[in-house]
């Protein structure tokens, strides 16, 4: 009887096991169903942020200060990680402890995923590293945008984040980019329904004075929102222009233009390169 007990304790542990690591499994299937943003909105919702963690701006955005608001470091004060002589822009990261295998591997295939399609590169962390990404599974799904020096937090959260185009997405804030219905030239490709949008979350469309790299607007970014993002009546809070029927915000993963103008924002290859890395990119994710 005694044997069969701890048969009977030793399967309910391993059992356990199997669902921590299952989960992110099963997060990755349900993630055909949602688009990247579609998943933010719905991951920071309920968000309960620690005293220590940053206020967000865009839903996810991480701003130190309320001046920070309405401005785009990369044009106010510059935000790009530094090139290495190898032409190549090698980021250091950190994932902390508390991801189980499974999860592990969704940010790790993230990561990765940017060293086919351009020139950055992210690596481990080494002792000694100056400036660093510290993954964690804080409150929700946000990341600063662009490098800040030092230890800068992406947060992806356990519960909602583990998903392969929102790792990118946070990753491409990091490295530099807003979101797409905030763009300078938002107004000719979106109208915005203030209307429609909830009162105190108004601001996270107000234009920010970005830089482009010459690429056209891109309804099917990785860093467009869905139609009914911040929506307080389940009205739509955008509508593309002229065509309203034209889908957006449905990415679940980085598009094109996202690969297109990453490369030109970091110089990092010529053009027939840039155009290669696109076959490659889209032959094997699509």
């Amino acid at each position: 009887m005694l044997v069969l007990s701890w048969s009977f304790l030793a399967l309910l542990l391993v059992s356990s096991s199997w669902a921590e690591e299952d989960v992110a499994a099963i997060e990755e299937d349900t993630s055909k169903e949602l688009s990247v943003g579609e998943l933010l909105e719905r991951a920071n919702r309920e968000r309960t942020p620690d005293f220590d963690e940053p206020a967000l701006i865009g839903g996810d955005i991480a701003i130190d200060s309320e001046a920070d608001r309405n401005a785009d470091p990369c044009t106010s004060r510059g935000c790009l990680w530094l090139k290495n002589a190898d032409g190549k822009v090698y980021i250091p990261y950190y994932i902390q402890n508390h991801y189980s295998t499974r999860e592990r591997d969704i940010i790790v295939r993230g990561l990765q995923s940017f060293s086919s399609v351009s020139c950055i590169r992210f690596r481990p962390y080494n002792s000694g590293d100056h400036e660093w990404l510290s993954i964690e599974s804080r409150s929700g799904c946000y990341s600063f945008v662009g490098r800040q020096g030092g230890s800068q937090t992406v947060s992806l959260s356990r519960q909602g984040c583990l998903y392969h185009g929102t790792v990118q997405h946070e990753l491409l804030h990091a490295l530099g980019f807003n979101h797409e219905q905030t763009r300078s030239d938002r107004d000719n490709h979106i109208r915005v329904h203030w209307e429609n949008i909830i009162d105190d979350m108004k601001y996270n469309f107000n234009k920010i004075a970005t830089l482009n790299q010459g690429t056209p607007y891109d309804y099917n970014s990785v860093m467009q929102y869905e139609r009914y993002a911040f929506s307080k009546n389940n009205r739509p809070t955008m509508e593309p222009i002229p065509n309203s029927n034209v889908s957006f915000g449905q990415s679940t993963q980085m598009s094109r233009n996202d690969i297109d103008r990453l490369n030109r924002l970091y110089k990092c290859c010529k053009y027939k390169q840039q155009k290669l890395y696109l076959q490659i990119f889209y032959r094997t994710h699509t």
